[in-house]
């Protein structure tokens, strides 16, 4: 079951690629969605299943806990030291052409980097746009692991961690091919790591079904997913829908993404 709902992460991943290269303007709607649905998985159902299956304290902190903001940092560890690369490579390759050269954006994670480099659309690092897609794929394959481990819980929980993948996977589709293709990569490599990060939930999802964790284990990995998760949403997707569209409707979509979500898991119990 896990594998099947995880094909849907596939699909999706691919339609953020494709919409990468048809940008359109609704982007942002989806985008709002998506950070209501990863909230309200997060805050609804994740965490309180997480604290249920590893509620044992750790110096007076429920273990679920330390590792939900043990999570949240490995994320934000992760896209500063992305961030920091990609700014030093891009640097070095502009002083020695001699150009002048902008970066602004995150490379990693969720949102989606804007770069400007003045020496053509080839100017950019190759290498640079490849580690941050690779990074993206990682991310992904443990996107998979977390729909399996959700369903050895139980068929509502894998459910709506899927759902959360699923609707931020559009925007790791269109990451992945935008970031590739920004660094001055060909279009067949961009279009290559769409199809490894489409691919990389549905192999997460299926090296689950080798193993079963400890009910301890699942809470505590659980925990700290929903720590990465809720980066994403926080400092990845919801900004990068409100940057070139704060509208009403975007927030709408929001509320909308964690509304369902509760009718979901009120529905679920």
């Amino acid at each position: 079951m896990a594998v099947f709902v995880a094909l849907g992460a596939f699909l999706m991943t691919l339609f953020g690629g494709w919409t990468a290269g048809r940008v359109t303007d609704r982007r942002h709607l989806v985008l709002g969605l998506a950070g209501g649905l990863m909230l309200g998985v997060v805050g609804l159902d994740l965490l309180p299943e997480a604290l249920q299956a590893a509620g044992n304290e750790v110096f007076g902190v429920p273990q679920a806990l330390l590792l939900f903001v043990g999570g949240f940092l490995a994320a934000h560890l992760m896209e500063r030291l992305l961030a920091v690369r990609q700014v030093a490579h891009c640097a070095v390759d502009a002083a020695a052409r001699g150009v002048s050269m902008s970066v602004g954006g995150r490379a990693a994670g969720g949102g989606v980097a804007q770069v400007a480099l003045k020496a053509g659309p080839g100017g950019g690092v190759a290498q640079v746009g490849l580690t941050a897609a690779g990074a993206m794929v990682g991310h992904s394959l443990m996107d998979g692991i977390a729909i399996g481990a959700a369903f050895q819980v139980g068929e509502g929980m894998g459910a709506t961690v899927a759902l959360a993948v699923i609707t931020h996977d559009f925007a790791d589709g269109f990451n992945t091919y935008t970031i590739t293709s920004l660094y001055g990569n060909s279009r067949g490599r961009a279009i290559a790591m769409l199809v490894a990060d489409a691919l990389a939930p549905v192999v997460g999802a299926a090296s689950t079904l080798l193993f079963t964790l400890p009910v301890e284990l699942l809470g505590s990995y659980l925990g700290f997913f929903g720590g990465a998760l809720l980066y994403l949403a926080a400092a990845e997707i919801l900004p990068e829908a409100h940057h070139s569209h704060p509208a009403r409707s975007t927030l709408l979509c929001t509320a909308g993404g964690v509304g369902f979500i509760w009718l979901v898991v009120g529905l679920a119990e």
